[in-house]
């Protein structure tokens, strides 16, 4: 059961490198990374995770360009080696850790790519997630976030993009959370299922980068929560107490518009207006979520590699496509207050699923008036 990463120093606890430190199903190990045009007419979500207890390995990369909603998807056997991040067609390279890392499609599937990402910010550790459902745990996880540039070419329908100063964000996460292939609901069942409202914004501003995360349950109870200012010279601020208020698109869960208020003793409000510019469904054939019953990160999909291409109209997404899956939206930020004013560009992910009293909603089907 030795592996090559088992040479390293890097051992946690005494187990060999390819045996994570609890036998949970749903301990993941994964990347997430999105890249856009300064035009904003082009959105590029990819992300590559590993599921060691269940011998998965799976990448996709989505892009988002007009109504057109194109996921190139791959997975495989894990194998032995955990430094090998390469799936079918995608590969992943991590050049300098925590700084530069490099994405790669080989062509023949609608498009390729050769990215690379450079942090202009250090790796951000965020607030551990940690959310039992009844007596088990179903969220441990550790998460660090960084913004960015990317610099390369991307080719989309032999359209060739140069890729220069163009911005973006990473994320990588890692720990416990619901992967693979259904559980049965056990106990559960006789609960129903549990809300989740999701706030995760990343935003880019000149000289630093802002990190929000707002979650909620059913009675607007916060399961977690974060504001925080990174500026380039790695210097952090806590901002405050976020507060969100959404507009919604009637007789749907679309969210149409946007505000955070950051809440600090002792300041006065700091406001951030989101302008909503081109959203990516990221439930969609990508693997996160529970939309697709034949692909979901980390379901095994027989031991050889297998690779698809998936392209949606995005005029033709059904309306629960939209509502049960977060939305990753490609954003302009106007900050103001406390003395300064900022604009800023970058990612938008919210999901308002199941109920809510702040907005109204009391189920899961119900949408907006």
């Amino acid at each position: 059961m030795l592996s090559p990463l088992d040479d390293y120093p890097v051992h946690q606890v005494p187990e060999v490198m390819r045996h994570p430190g609890t036998s949970d199903r749903n301990f993941y190990d994964r990347y997430y990374f999105n890249a856009y045009s300064p035009a904003a007419d082009l959105f590029l979500l990819a992300g590559l995770g590993q599921y060691p207890n269940l011998g998965v390995m799976d990448a996709f990369v989505l892009v988002r360009q007009g109504t057109d909603h194109l996921v190139l998807r791959s997975s495989k056997e894990l194998g032995a080696d955990r430094m090998d991040l390469s799936v079918g067609p995608l590969k992943l390279e991590v050049l300098q850790g925590l700084s530069t890392l490099r994405l790669t499609a080989e062509a023949g599937h609608g498009l390729s790519a050769d990215l690379t990402f450079n942090g202009n910010i250090p790796a951000t550790l965020e607030p551990r997630h940690f959310k039992r459902e009844l007596d088990r745990v179903m969220f441990d996880t550790v998460r660090f976030a960084q913004t960015g540039h990317w610099t390369g070419t991307l080719t989309v329908d032999e359209v060739t993009h140069e890729v220069k100063g163009w911005r973006g964000n990473r994320d990588r996460s890692w720990g416990i959370r619901p992967v693979g292939e259904p559980e049965p609901m056990g106990r559960k069942a006789g609960g129903g299922r549990d809300a989740f409202f999701w706030i995760y914004s990343v935003m880019q501003f000149d000289d630093f980068s802002v990190v929000v995360i707002v979650q909620e349950d059913a009675q607007g109870r916060r399961v977690i929560e974060e504001g925080l200012r990174v500026w380039t010279s790695g210097a952090s601020e806590w901002l405050g107490r976020p507060e969100h208020v959404l507009g919604f698109a009637p007789e749907t869960r679309d969210v149409t518009s946007a505000s955070l208020t950051f809440h600090k003793p002792g300041t006065e409000v700091l406001t951030i207006d989101v302008d909503l510019l081109l959203p990516a469904h990221l439930g969609v054939a990508t693997g996160y979520g529970h939309l697709e019953d034949e692909w979901r990160h980390g379901m095994w999909q027989g031991p050889d590699v297998r690779t698809q291409t998936v392209r949606r109209d995005t005029a033709g997404f059904e309306l629960p496509e939209r509502m049960f899956c977060p939305v990753d939206v490609l954003s302009r930020f106007d900050l103001h207050g406390r003395g300064e004013t900022a604009t800023g560009t970058g990612l938008f992910e919210v999901a308002v699923i199941g109920p809510h009293p702040g907005y109204g909603f009391t189920g899961f089907l119900d949408t907006a008036a």
